[in-house]
């Protein structure tokens, strides 16, 4: 659709430009330019269509993205565990991928905490949600 919103027409595929089709062989120009005429007076309702349609779509991949997102909201003072900096990284493939626990010591906003050890010590950079998950003992 946004083909023939761009050059009035619809696409005609290279094979039908080098081999003479009966798409081809009945094109009458002046009557192309009068379809053309008549097109436009319905280029509002094509736009409306295309619109509709684009929304559609939008809402779609926002499901369908917004189906596989986790989301984890921790608050202060809640013991997580926090993924290893290595845990992809190759190396003893028996390792544990999470270490902790760790307390939450405050909120940065956007997702992103500051974490701090058991004894009070501060971790010098903030975690996003998706490295943290729930400590439960």
């Amino acid at each position: 659709m946004s083909y023939s919103l761009t050059y009035g027409t619809e696409a005609m595929i290279p094979v039908e430009i080098g081999e003479p089709s009966l798409r081809r062989q009945t094109l009458d120009l002046d009557l192309n330019k009068e379809s053309l005429f008549i097109a436009l007076d319905l280029i509002n309702e094509l736009r409306d269509k295309c619109r509709i349609r684009e929304e559609a779509c939008k809402i779609r991949a926002a499901r369908l993205y917004n189906s596989k997102v986790k989301p984890r909201q921790f608050h202060k003072g809640d013991l997580v565990w926090r993924m290893r900096g290595d845990a992809r990284k190759e190396g003893d493939k028996f390792s544990s991928n999470w270490e902790g626990p760790f307390r939450i010591a405050d909120t940065a906003g956007g997702g992103a905490y500051y974490l701090e050890r058991l004894s009070g010590k501060n971790i010098p950079r903030t975690w996003n949600a998706t490295h943290l998950k729930f400590y439960y003992s």
